[in-house]
């Protein structure tokens, strides 16, 4: 019987050869001889293989064999497994019997020779190849058999893979018996390749001298070729994983190509194409699409879907060109920066060789229409919106613009944002309908229009937020600096007569605030109204200070409060606009606690533990990883670009080598500049090349931008609570969530073809009919509320400012008033936060209230014109006399505004200036 202290020897030995053991593990074969795992957890280890790989899955079945308490004879049992399911090398580490240092750098020569030619080495007759290495005991019984069937249900390639997969795991010496195989079985093309050799130079038996890794890479013959990934279930280390991320190039070979149906309008003989191969479990999730079903494909980040949907896009093109008929493949992305990263690291990038790739978003500089764009390339990645304009054109009438009968194939990039309306929605319910009207028409025995088969991808098609998880929210973090903050907010309930319901700096005292603002707006009560404004500013600084540091806290403090001075100024400096009781008292208010504030921010004794847990973590990972990435994602710009700073100025992560870097939004709805695309794919860059290797990111680069480096298959995730934000609340909402789609979808799977045909049915006509009802309501209350007159009133101040009739839009989006009586009632305010211009249509200025100095909006030029263009959130709205409490976006107020007259504002300025020079005259 073992004692304890052998267990302790046994689990050390395990944990330090635990990667070793991934790599050599055969998962499958391993478990079917340990009696002291559960059935349960074996079949959850089988299924991480089937998903994840043979690598994660190892690392599952070594915790398992870890996980005490341990029966007698657990480790005896562990090592006999592994000699029984022809993992002997494996066993060999167990029994403290590894190779030699020399001998092992030998075989790790080899496997990565296999791995450099596995292109090529997929081409050979695998069921060959496979019974001369079972008579030569290279494999087991069982690794033949299964090998015997992956080749008979999934072609030679993907038997051939299996067969180096599990080669490549044998002890040293298996590499030269392998060379013998291919003497035997007359693949001479592949010997020479392995052995650097030629026809004039055969030696039979062993190879004198290997050629080197590193010459192989150099070699012009393959310098393409690195396809460990889809050849082995190894893992990528931080060093090696890089751009190519879990899936590489392989080259076109010189007899037959990697992929099971080729290009056919790659011109023979032309330059060499990227070529793609799957993993088994990405052809699995592929296949329904490869037979024209619509399918959504469901895998984890960093598992390859747009890859798989690149493959899918290649074999429909490549069947409809075989056949006689052209395809149209369009892919939707939902953020402007998928764009370029779809086409340029994915579909232009495998694709390009045999057929023509274009992009195209709200950044192109392409100066043709989209229906062009459409008629003239095969594959188009675009932005969801662009497509669904051009589908309204062609359904008003318009012009020719697209019709989804154009289309072949659309491929939706995080399909699940489909459920939750807007752009994918309105797509996809003019594809139901015209479903549906295509089976009336076949009822009628007329023919029905095509439709474009359906690719959606996703990580997680989600629960619709099916369920709600409660849990009790801490309070917020006590510290003096916080105390502080509080004190001021009791001060400013006290004097605009508040009663406190909530936790300060809670989500539900935010809501609660905003709320009372809009209220008193409305109510013209301007006490309470920038009373619960400057609340809500101390409320965001209560929450910063407890995210980042106190000092960032402050400054945002303090630049909120110069600029509530500054409004006060007039731009020429010749009046100052009267402040009232309330708003002195305010600012009064914040310069007495202000020194006290800046004193507590300066101590570090006072921080917030938070930051001390993050620190803590990063130099963890970065001194325990040679090249270690990572990405810490926060809620706000603001605190991703200080906690970018904060690193960046702490020695401690300078010493461990971290580059830090932020990365944020373009949105412009937020105070902190927005980011560009070109600022955004600059810093992207840097981190997939290592001049960043920590990025600080907001939900931007969360879904969907490729950042594989980020990916390892032995990352890390930790999730860092600041207390009253619910982040560990939502987390385990997440996790609850991922269990029920889970669970839904094992019973999904349970129907019958019948039953999961009449659900879709019924769940289609539902959302039609659904949808039409939402666009009769609609045209209902538009049309009822084009009758009344709405008035817009400054939100500060209450002047009256302009009526609904004043009011133009430009390119459906930008609402302007460019009458002469609105110009008399606002100053232009130069924008500091702008340093420069991007597009043709800004300025620099921004339009505030001449009495009160309230930010009205934003002064933009529009073809040579100064229009004034007003945001709805700065003015208080009205029908008929009754105010709307709640109209913060334009999307809120359902009022349709008429287009923008250039022609006739030109003429009338036109006129102004022949005024001006009679005057002259």
């Amino acid at each position: 019987m073992a004692s304890n202290n052998d267990d302790d020897v046994y689990e050390s030995l395990i944990e330090n050869c635990r990667r070793r053991l991934q790599e050599l593990i055969k998962v499958d074969q391993v478990l079917d001889h340990i009696d002291f795992i559960g059935i349960g957890q074996k079949e959850e280890i089988k299924q991480k293989v089937e998903n994840k790989g043979n690598f994660e899955a190892a690392d599952q079945l070594i915790s398992a064999v870890l996980k005490k308490p341990h029966g007698v004879g657990w480790f005896g049992t562990f090592v006999n497994a592994l000699k029984h399911a022809g993992c002997e090398y494996a066993a060999d580490y167990m029994q403290s019997n590894p190779p030699e240092p020399e001998v092992e750098a030998e075989n790790y020569q080899c496997v990565q020779l296999i791995e450099l030619l596995s292109p090529r080495l997929m081409n050979m007759k695998t069921e060959e190849v496979r019974l001369e290495c079972s008579s030569q005991k290279l494999l087991t019984l069982q690794d033949s058999e299964i090998i015997m069937a992956k080749t008979t249900n999934q072609g030679n390639m993907a038997g051939a893979r299996e067969l180096l997969s599990y080669l490549v795991r044998g002890r040293t010496g298996w590499f030269s018996e392998f060379l013998e195989v291919l003497r035997k079985t007359e693949h001479m093309d592949l010997y020479y390749e392995l052995t650097g050799g030629s026809p004039d130079s055969d030696k039979k038996g062993t190879v004198e001298k290997l050629p080197s890794v590193k010459d192989e890479i150099e070699a012009p013959a393959v310098a393409e070729c690195s396809d460990s990934q889809q050849l082995l279930d190894v893992n990528v280390t931080e060093e090696s994983q890089g751009e190519a991320d879990l899936y590489q190039e392989a080259p076109e070979s010189n007899q037959l190509p990697t992929s099971s149906q080729p290009g056919l309008g790659a011109a023979a003989g032309g330059p060499k194409k990227a070529d793609i191969v799957l993993r088994d479990y990405q052809m699995d999730v592929a296949r329904p699409a490869l037979e024209g079903k619509n399918i959504i494909v469901c895998l984890p980040t960093g598992s390859g879907k747009t890859r798989v949907a690149v493959y899918i896009t290649k074999q429909h093109l490549d069947h409809r060109r075989a056949e006689g008929r052209s395809g149209k493949v369009v892919v939707l992305v939902n953020k402007v920066p998928l764009v370029e990263q779809h086409y340029s690291a994915e579909f232009s990038k495998f694709l390009k060789q045999a057929y023509k790739v274009e992009k195209v978003s709200g950044d192109s500089q392409l100066k043709i229409s989209f229906t062009e764009i459409v008629k003239k390339n095969d594959v188009i990645v675009c932005t969801a919106q662009i497509l669904d304009n051009f589908l309204e054109r062609s359904n008003k009438g318009e012009d020719e613009g697209v019709k989804l009968s154009d289309l072949t194939l659309i491929v939706i990039d995080e399909c699940h944002h489909t459920q939750k309306g807007g752009v994918y929605n309105h797509i996809m319910m003019r594809y139901l309908m015209q479903k549906h009207k295509n089976k009336r028409l076949i009822k009628e025995q007329k023919n029905p229009k095509p439709l474009p088969q359906i690719l959606g991808l996703t990580a997680s098609p989600g629960v619709d937020g099916a369920t709600k998880l409660e849990k009790t929210v801490d309070h917020i973090l006590r510290d003096p600096f916080g105390d502080v903050i509080k004190n001021i907010m009791n001060s400013i309930h006290t004097h605009a007569e508040l009663s406190l319901t909530s936790e300060f700096g809670s989500q539900t005292y935010e809501q609660w605030v905003v709320q009372k603002e809009r209220t008193a707006a409305t109510e013209e009560n301007q006490k309470v109204r920038i009373c619960s404004e400057h609340l809500r500013q101390y409320s965001e600084g209560l929450n910063l200070s407890n995210t980042i540091r106190m000092r960032d806290a402050l400054s945002f403090l303090n630049k909120y409060h110069e600029e509530e001075i500054k409004k006060k100024i007039s731009p020429d400096q010749e009046h100052v606009i009267q402040s009232t009781d309330t708003e002195r008292f305010l600012c009064n208010l914040f310069k007495e606690k202000k020194d006290e504030l800046e004193m507590l921010a300066s101590n570090p004794e006072y921080e917030n533990d938070s930051l001390s847990k993050l620190r803590s973590q990063i130099l963890r990972e970065f001194s325990s990883r040679e090249m270690a990435r990572g990405i810490i994602f926060t809620k706000t710009r603001r605190s991703a670009i200080a906690l970018s700073q904060w690193i960046q100025e702490d020695p401690k992560c300078a010493d461990v080598g971290v580059k830090a870097a932020h990365v944020i939004g373009q949105s412009d709805q937020s105070v902190v500049k927005a980011m560009t695309t070109a600022e955004q794919k600059d810093v992207l860059n840097k981190f997939r090349n290592g001049e960043v290797n920590l990025l600080i990111a907001t939900t931007v680069a969360e879904e969907g931008l490729d950042i594989p480096a980020g990916r390892a298959e032995d990352s890390s995730y930790t999730l860092v609570d600041v207390k009253n934000s619910g982040v560990a609340e939502k987390e385990c909402v997440n996790e609850y969530r991922i269990s029920l789609m889970n669970k839904a979808i094992t019973k999904i799977g349970a129907l019958n073809q019948a039953e999961y045909d009449k659900r879709i049915a019924e769940i289609q006509i539902q959302a039609i009919l659904e949808d039409r009802l939402r666009m009769r309501r609609k045209e209902l209350k538009d049309m009822q509320e084009e009758k009344g007159e709405v008035k817009f009133s400054c939100r500060s101040c209450s002047k009256l400012v302009c009526t609904g009739d004043d009011i133009q839009v430009i390119e459906k989006m930008h609402r302007v008033n460019v009458t002469l009586e609105f110009r008399e009632l606002f100053n232009l305010i130069e924008n500091s936060s702008l340093q420069v211009q991007h597009l043709d249509c800004e300025s620099k200025y921004y339009i505030a209230c001449k009495d009160c100095g309230q930010r009205w909006g934003s002064m933009m030029y529009h073809r040579g014109i100064d229009c004034p263009c007003i945001h709805v959130k700065y003015f208080v709205v009205s029908f008929n006399g009754k105010k709307k409490p709640k109209c913060t976006k334009w999307n809120e107020l359902p009022i349709r505004f008429p287009d923008f007259n250039y022609e006739e504002h030109a003429n009338r300025m036109a006129e102004g200036f022949d005024d001006e020079d009679e005057d002259t005259e």
